[in-house]
């Protein structure tokens, strides 16, 4: 890994770092729970990927190479009803043809 994408990578970690850290709600939350006579150790994970895009490439925000724009999936999923429960759990909705 180059320095400059270490050197990047370590900004991304204080700007999230620093977003929290001034972050109202969080502080609320936290001194609620500390009051509530608990101690609170707060541990994110984040995983973050990057890929080196080729010299030259044309590359726009939110734009995919991996499928044409005009992809359209056919399969068809068979959803228990732990998937549901899970999906509802998450205030997912998804519609199913019947």
């Amino acid at each position: 890994m180059d320095d400059r994408l270490k050197e990047l990578m370590q900004e991304l970690g204080n700007a999230i770092n620093e977003s929290l850290s001034d972050s109202e709600r969080i502080a609320e939350a936290i001194g609620e729970i500390k009051r509530a006579g608990y101690d609170v150790f707060l541990v994110l994970e984040a995983t973050i990927g990057f890929n080196k895009r080729e010299e030259g490439a044309e590359h726009e925000a939110g734009e995919s190479d991996d499928l044409p724009a005009d992809f359209e999936s056919a399969a068809k999923l068979k959803w228990t009803s732990q998937d549901h429960k899970f999906l509802r759990a998450l205030k997912i909705a998804i519609d199913e043809e019947k």
